[in-house]
């Protein structure tokens, strides 16, 4: 068979094939095992980190190749280089259990970028991510709701050149270790809970041009090393505890181009080396304890200064003709000051830009003299608070707000007695109102003066006797036994009032439709007499207790000491739930009188507590993290709020007012249902036309509480002022501002209402609760639900929207900030009266303005250069028939404070 050429050579090739095959293959293996061996371990390793961070196969599926078809995935020939997950969205089970798990990036040994902002990266940041990630030059952890310390091993990053760390619960102090970041660019470690000194160090960081720290704890003072920075652009060191002066060194940082330092506790002068800062455009120092002159020599011709605010100060004398001068300055704000001095009578033009949008507030200051035309240059201004006198000219009517100044021909002005005092005082004539010298200026007729105290006494006197008349009549009535028709619905009797009891005590009350009747033996037994482990909290109607009735149910008891003044709040509840049944009111399981000394109620458990506490949880793992209410429950929870409220204000007849309607007073569910709690202070809306409303006025305690807004609380506009304090709590997370007293809500409000815009979306996120991790629509909910605290907050009482409305925008928040015309959304402007987001912001378009003026605090400059006022003007411009509207300035526009002794 051998005898075949052809079949010999067919084996010795296949024998040959055979032999060196193997050799071949192994030598192609030896070629490309490197780049097998780095790609299969990073592909380990992001699927590890898929893994522990609860990624969703829609943007990172498993059998496919992470370079090619991963969402956020950048890789340089085969090696991940960059890894991008904002905004992405966990899987069922990652979200149940979030943990900054991101060990497997050690294994990504060529990782330059890791971007997480806006995903949910709950516990401390570990302590080896600065050994395992040594390249990596873009660290992005922005509202990430990161707790603990800054790690001291970020100091190893040694090619770090960004790292965003804003938006976290961050707490301790700065490592002074950072300063050894030689490459770094930005730093941003803006609304977190940092303490301590700014490191010294930072002084070193040469390539610095970014540096965001506002809106924390920090103390003590500026390094004066900061003015070895010679490429720093961005400064912002606002909301924070600085102290002592602003450091001159400052001035040797000729490239600054903004510099915010509003709201801390700066003392001193503004250094007039700052007039080396050519190549600034904002400079922010309102909200300090600055003093002293403003020097003219801090505004060099060649300054490019836009915007400067230097409101809330002790600044006193002149403001500068050099500052009139600057080319660019489109915003000054040195409101709340005690400057003084005249307007300057300049050329309205003089070579000076066009301003479209300017703002000029130069409110609560000490100006006199004329009005003069440079007013026209700026199309917002307030001159409220001053001493101005003379004619209105015709430039400035409607145009500029002049309340409280010594104007002729204008209304709301000082007296008199204020303005003769006060320019007495400068040795300066006052021209007393265009009236001659000693004469008084006749507000109205002497003889109708006394024709109406005649009428008016006539009328008391007749009053009084009617009066008289009908509590008598009353008494006589209220003798009798009277039976007692129970409606519960929509339709109730005469509510009660945080008064008198109603006759005969509970007797006269059908307790049949209150629950079932507990013996006090049976109060002790469920509280375990009334142990202190058991207490809840001491409410200011009673104290709450948990309890356990026979069969394991568990409740909550208030009780109510008859003897310490209370005995009429258990009578309200009483009478309020004969007559008043809703499915989100606290369920009341029964009730124990038989007690002389105290009286008790049985409640429903509400496993979550009230919003106070249920805001933030300690979460169930082991370092005592707080867990926050996500968004979604947030929106829940202000919406069954503000259905019971509406339900007690437009569907009870006559309307009923809460009185107390604050975070501890919304109880919460096992689902987060709201059960409206703290009724003991309920009663019907002063001033109801109902038949009965002389025994309801006579029945109001003596002494009503005053709201913050100055107004009774016994209104149904008092209870949406509180509930737009409550809304407020959960945009911001800032707990306790639902329970603040008056000057506490004042003073926080002034903190947070500046950046609610109703033109401007970002300005917002300035005041959101760090913690929430939204996206961009739930964001833009955020903003209508903050735009809807806002006009509750309206400080005149008969411009807050009534609570249906409000519930209709929480039902719709989009509806509130969009106008939907087929794909595109807009800002919505209101088309008439009759629809429910006119009703909500009737006012708004006039209030919107002030927003213009106020919104330069801190970090409402960003960073693209467009400041918040600006931003705001813009949306006026187009914002439909908000644009149309005519540019009347009134005290809605520049509301007057909240305390009259704000009055200079």
């Amino acid at each position: 068979m051998f005898n075949n050429p052809p079949i010999i050579i067919i084996l010795l090739l296949l024998l040959l094939f055979l032999f060196f095959n193997p050799t071949f293959e192994q030598q192609q293996q030896g070629k490309l095992a490197p780049g097998l061996v780095r790609f299969r371990a990073e592909r380990a390793a992001l699927l590890q980190l898929r893994s522990t961070l609860g990624l969703r196969s829609k943007q990172w599926p498993i059998k496919s190749n992470p370079c090619v078809n991963w969402v956020g995935i950048s890789c340089q020939n085969g090696s991940v280089i960059g890894i991008n997950i904002s905004g992405f969205k966990r899987t069922r089970i990652g979200h149940k259990s979030p943990q900054f798990a991101v060990d497997s990036l050690a294994n990504l040994t060529n990782l330059i970028f890791f971007n997480a902002s806006r995903f949910a990266l709950p516990g401390s940041i570990p302590d080896d991510l600065g050994f395992d990630v040594p390249k990596i030059q873009v660290l992005d952890l922005r509202f990430c709701n990161i707790s603990g310390a800054i790690p001291v091993s970020f100091a190893n990053l040694s090619n770090l050149v960004e790292l965003y760390l804003s938006g976290n619960v961050l707490t301790g102090s700065i490592p002074e270790d950072l300063g050894q970041l030689s490459r770094l660019s930005v730093l941003d470690l803006s609304k977190n809970l940092l303490t301590g000194l700014i490191p010294e160090s930072f002084g070193s960081l040469v390539n610095l041009t970014s540096l965001d720290m506002s809106l924390n704890y920090v103390s003590g003072v500026i390094p004066g090393s900061f003015g070895n920075l010679p490429n720093l652009q961005f400064l912002n060191l606002s909301g924070n505890s600085l102290s002592s002066s602003i450091p001159t060194e400052l001035g040797n940082v000729t490239s600054l181009y903004i510099l915010d330092l509003g709201f801390n506790s700066f003392s001193g002068i503004l250094p007039v080396e700052f007039r080396r800062l050519t190549s600034l455009r904002r400079l922010i120092v309102g909200k300090n304890l600055l003093n002293g002159n403003l020097s003219g020599d801090l505004f060099s011709s060649q300054s490019k200064l836009e915007t400067l605010v230097l409101n809330h100060n002790n600044f006193t004398g002149d403001l500068p003709n050099e500052l009139w001068s600057l080319p660019s300055l489109s915003f000054l704000d040195a409101s709340g000051n005690n400057f003084t001095g005249s307007l300057p009578n300049l050329d309205p033009n003089g070579g000076l830009s066009n301003f479209t949008s300017g703002v000029l507030n130069l409110s609560h200051n000490m100006f006199y003299g004329n009005l003069t035309p440079v007013l026209t240059r700026y199309n917002t201004v307030d001159l409220s608070y001053n001493y101005l006198q003379g004619k209105v000219p015709d430039y400035a009517r409607g145009v500029v707000s002049l309340n409280r100044n010594c104007l002729r021909n204008a209304t709301n002005q000082r007296t008199v007695e204020q303005c003769a005092t006060f320019y007495s005082s400068k040795g300066i004539r006052f021209d007393n109102f265009g009236l001659p010298n000693g004469t008084l200026p006749p507000p109205r007729d002497h003889k109708s003066n006394k024709k109406w105290i005649i009428l008016a006494a006539v009328l008391g006197g007749v009053g009084l006797v009617i009066l008289l008349a009908i509590i008598v009549l009353l008494t006589i009535v209220c003798c009798r036994k009277r039976p007692t028709t129970s409606q519960r619905g929509t339709g109730v009797g005469p509510a009660p009032t945080a008064a008198a009891p109603p006759p005969q005590g509970a007797a006269a009350l059908d307790l049949s439709n209150l629950g079932d009747t507990f013996t006090y033996k049976q109060i002790l037994a469920a509280t375990g007499d009334f142990s202190s482990e058991n207490l809840i909290k001491h409410g200011h109607s009673g104290d709450l207790y948990k309890g356990v009735l026979d069969g394991g149910i568990p409740v909550v008891i208030k009780r109510f000491d008859v003897g310490s003044g209370k005995e009429d709040g258990y009578m309200v509840e009483l009478d309020f739930f004969s007559k008043v049944a809703h499915s989100r009111l606290v369920p009341l399981l029964g009730h124990c009188l038989e007690n002389e000394n105290a009286k008790f109620f049985i409640y429903n458990y509400m496993p979550n507590g009230d919003l106070s506490s249920s805001l933030y949880r300690v979460s169930d793992q082991d370092d005592d993290s707080l867990q926050s209410l996500d968004w979604i429950t947030r929106l829940k929870i202000a919406l069954g709020a503000a259905e019971v409220l509406s339900f007690l204000h437009h569907e009870c007849n006559p309307p009923l007012v809460h009185r107390d309607v604050q975070a501890s007073s919304i109880l919460l569910d096992d689902k987060y249902e709201v059960r409206l709690g703290s009724l003991s202070e309920v009663c019907v809306q002063e001033g109801d036309s109902h038949s009965s409303r002389f025994t309801r006025l006579l029945r109001l305690p003596q002494t009503s509480e005053q709201g913050a807004s100055g107004q009774a609380t016994a209104t149904c506009a008092y209870d949406v002022y509180c509930f737009g304090k409550v809304l407020l709590e959960l945009v911001t997370g800032k707990m306790g501002i639902s329970a603040s007293n008056d000057s506490t809500t004042k003073e926080l409000l002034e903190g947070i209402l500046p950046y609610i815009n109703i033109y401007d979306k970002e300005l917002v996120t300035n005041i959101v609760d760090p913690s929430l991790i939204i996206d961009e629509d739930l964001l833009e909910e955020v903003w209508a639900m903050a735009v809807v605290a806002r006009s509750c907050l309206n400080p005149k009482p008969a411009r807050r929207p009534l609570m249906r409305y409000v519930f209709k925008a929480l039902e719709n928040p989009l509806k509130v900030v969009r106008e939907e015309s087929g794909s595109s959304a807009r800002l919505r402007t209101p088309s008439s009266r009759g629809s429910w987001n006119a009703a909500l912001f009737s006012s708004w378009r006039q209030q919107s303005s002030a927003d213009v003026v106020t919104a330069a605090g801190p970090s409402s400059l960003k960073r693209s250069g467009t400041s918040g006022s600006q931003s705001g003007s813009g949306g006026h411009n187009g914002g439909g028939d908000h644009s149309s509207s005519n540019r009347k300035q009134s005290k809605d526009v520049f509301p007057e404070p909240l305390d009259a002794q704000d009055e200079y």
